[in-house]
């Protein structure tokens, strides 16, 4: 939790006198607001506002602790300033949240030139395909797949697209399906985690129909799952931004590309804050530039 910004959001939420109001004043929803005064109550071990249905009062913590967090901020401001001349170029860590595919194929190698362009600047890129907390798991930046949310500053990416292939050799030896319903036929390649998702209970072709449940492999990484259809081993499903390499080169070939999923929406996710922030922006202006006019494969677990 960024501990800085609570203080801003629970100071301005004194003065205004209600999460809305706040809300409006800091740019961000009233519902980002009750986070941070939640979290920055957990931290304190002590309720700081006392909440009728329209309006929120210090208690007696609150008003002792709003007095210190007022110093505090100010002192802030002014190191800033004193140093904001100093700061020629981003400088400090950035903490990255990204799905395990598209973060390790379309995202890790844009890093070295990033680190490159802004030498000051560490990275850390965790990859989950776990939805992340920005406050509470202390993230600068997260990439998220659908629509944008709305409590979030989202820059958006390129579309993600789902890929059908499979190696020549495999289609040679069972022929290539021409409907998804000679899938029933092959060896499809299938991901654990896609029958497990809560709201995705299977993965979905542009028809409508299912991405066949049964498979004699089936696997929770995407990567062995491409490997195995490198090998002739089947069928697979899996982001475009993994198999564009092998259907560039000859070593899979697309199969029902007709029948693909619809391209889904993908951001480039951080909090608002007016602050001036160069290290974000600087990274995020690096990633928005390197991927624009590509497209990028979704993940089926994410």
């Amino acid at each position: 939790m960024d501990k800085l910004r609570s203080m801003q959001v629970f100071v301005t939420v004194a003065d205004c006198g209600s999460f809305s109001a706040a809300a409006v004043q800091l740019g961000i929803s009233a519902v980002m607001v009750g986070k941070y005064i939640q979290q920055l109550e957990q931290q304190l071990g002590s309720r700081l506002l006392e909440r009728s249905t329209r309006r929120q009062s210090l208690s007696e913590a609150g008003k002792a602790y709003c007095a210190h967090a007022r110093q505090v901020l100010e002192l802030v401001e002014a190191g800033e300033a004193a140093v904001a001349s100093l700061q020629d170029s981003p400088r400090g860590l950035l903490r990255i949240s990204a799905p395990v595919t598209l973060g390790g194929v379309a995202i890790a190698p844009l890093l070295a030139g990033y680190l490159v362009r802004y030498p000051q600047v560490q990275v850390e890129l965790m990859l989950s395909n776990q939805r992340v907390d920005l406050i509470e798991d202390g993230f600068d930046l997260a990439i998220r797949i659908g629509p944008a949310p709305q409590e979030l500053v989202a820059r958006a990416l390129p579309p993600y697209q789902l890929a059908i292939a499979a190696a020549p050799a495999y289609l040679a030896r069972h022929g290539t399906p021409q409907e998804p319903a000679e899938l029933a036929d092959h060896h499809c390649l299938t991901h654990r985690i896609w029958g497990q998702r809560e709201g995705w209970p299977g993965l979905l072709m542009a028809d409508g129909r299912e991405w066949p449940a049964p498979s004699r492999l089936a696997c929770n990484d995407g990567q062995a799952l491409r490997q195995a259809a490198l090998a002739g081993a089947g069928i697979v499903f899996q982001p475009l931004v993994l198999l564009a390499a092998d259907l560039a080169c000859g070593a899979l070939v697309p199969v029902l590309s007709g029948h693909w999923p619809a391209p889904r929406p993908c951001h480039l996710v951080y909090l608002p804050d007016h602050r001036p922030r160069p290290r974000l922006h600087s990274l995020v202006d690096y990633l928005l530039a390197a991927l624009n006019g590509q497209g990028i494969a979704a993940e089926p677990d994410d």
